[in-house]
């Protein structure tokens, strides 16, 4: 249910992608006012994600996620009668107000159920429900917009949304969601060291939120940026979405103005992009688990490779001329393009508190939408006013060597800064051969 209703918060926001075409012909609007409308969203979302994450570890994830879930709902409706640019935007920003805590706040939900060795692939593929939603944002928003009009894309996705909150409402409850209590022993052994135990008190959980004393709370906070290592997440992380987010907006686009495909068509082949992106954020986190294990820091390898890797394969593609050959050289880049995801919020998780996951996640959140989603489009858009859209399309994978350093930066400080947040060093040396041995 948590995955369906991101399914229903990508689709909501992305569907604006799929009728640029139409508004721009409609409402007379540039590249860059197209872009603000999709990137407004990511926008609002990292500036509350923050405060409305701290808020649901204390409140209540449940409750937060239902409320969050009708807010971008009902915005969504908003915009299907919207009567020109300026009530457009304002629809988008309530969009974004209603989605700002739920990527993080459901993440933490999912993670708080299940083993901490499987947090880089669980990660991935809860992140990568914003692509598979935007796959059917894409795809059936520009078909409902060929056969009915624009206005009712977004209609359609509206009432799914409501309906879809009200089933979570009766199917996910305080009294049936009773996550494990994570322990710092098993937030050690998920980061590759030991099982000592932490004497400091664990907080409570109900509804899957940590209801930790508000004194509590502060002394943790502050581990939020405690580390390079976290910071180089952060950081990564965001800029390698810069990427991602700009594909997503952007390919209805290039395919309607280079491959002169009809709305609906290129809102499919858009939509398939983006499934490549989601297929590659879960690949990512399935790679990163199984490599890592007895070595935790080969997660940030995985990621260092997948940004690179992003960079060669699209600089090359947009290069290539249209056809076949660039199609499968774009999808190859498409699929490292957002495989850094899982093993970003993986390494979030080891490195912060389990009694402010929400609000750890909520900072990833942030980070990827100040520096990734939320310029990614609207950058994308002003560069191509000012040259072509294909010509903005070959800076934005630049933008992985900024990721690549940050994750650098991150493997670099990881094991030391474990040691220290921890007290328990990741297993190196002998003290893996003894593991092995034992094993």
């Amino acid at each position: 249910m948590s995955f369906g209703l991101l399914l229903s918060d990508y689709m909501s926001r992305q569907v604006l992608n799929a009728v640029f075409p139409m508004l721009k012909a409609q409402w007379l609007l540039s590249d860059a006012e197209l872009g603000s409308l999709s990137g407004v969203v990511a926008l609002a979302v990292g500036v509350l994600a923050f405060p409305l994450s701290l808020l649901a570890d204390r409140w209540g994830r449940v409750r937060t996620l239902l409320i969050a879930a009708t807010v971008w709902s009902l915005a969504t409706l908003g915009c299907a009668v919207s009567a020109g640019y300026g009530e457009m935007m304002t629809g988008r920003i309530f969009v974004g107000i209603g989605e700002a805590a739920y990527g993080s706040v459901g993440i933490a939900v999912v993670l708080s159920v299940f083993p901490p060795a499987l947090r880089a692939t669980l990660s991935g593929a809860f992140i990568a429900g914003g692509a598979f939603g935007s796959v059917l944002g894409v795809a059936i928003g520009g078909a409902v917009a060929e056969a009915f009009g624009w206005r009712w894309a977004f209609g359609v996705m509206g009432v799914f949304g409501l309906l879809l909150a009200a089933c979570y409402g009766i199917v996910v409850t305080e009294k049936r969601l009773r996550p494990r209590a994570e322990t710092d022993a098993d937030r050690r052994k998920a980061a590759g060291g030991g099982a000592a135990t932490d004497a400091r008190p664990q907080a409570d959980t109900v509804d899957g939120a940590a209801t930790a004393p508000r004194e509590h709370l502060r002394a943790l906070l502050p581990r939020l940026f405690s580390s390079p290592s976290v910071i180089g997440a952060y950081v990564g992380s965001g800029l390698q979405l810069f990427i991602a987010g700009s594909l997503i907006a952007w390919l209805p686009s290039y395919f309607d103005r280079y491959y002169h495909l009809p709305t609906a068509q290129a809102g499919a082949a858009a939509g398939v992009f983006a499934l490549v992106i989601g297929v590659g954020m879960i690949g990512g986190g399935i790679v990163s688990d199984r490599i890592s294990k007895g070595r935790p820091v080969r997660k940030w390898s995985v990621a260092i490779v997948c940004s690179l890797g992003s960079m060669v394969l699209l600089l090359t593609a947009f290069h290539l001329p249209t056809g076949s050959l660039q199609i499968m050289t774009l999808a190859a880049g498409a699929v490292l393009s957002a495989g850094t995801a899982g093993p970003a919020a993986a390494m979030v998780a080891n490195l912060t508190p389990a009694a402010i996951a929400a609000t750890a996640f909520a900072t990833l959140t942030l980070a990827n939408s100040l520096l990734g989603l939320a310029p990614g489009p609207a950058v994308t858009g002003m560069l191509a006013d000012r040259t072509s859209l294909l010509d903005a399309l070959r800076l934005v994978p630049l933008l992985a060597l900024g990721a690549t350093v940050a994750f650098v930066v991150g493997r670099h400080h990881y094991e030391r800064d474990l040691l220290r947040i921890t007290g328990q060093p990741g297993p190196s040396g002998a003290e893996r051969t003894r593991t092995e041995t034992s094993s």
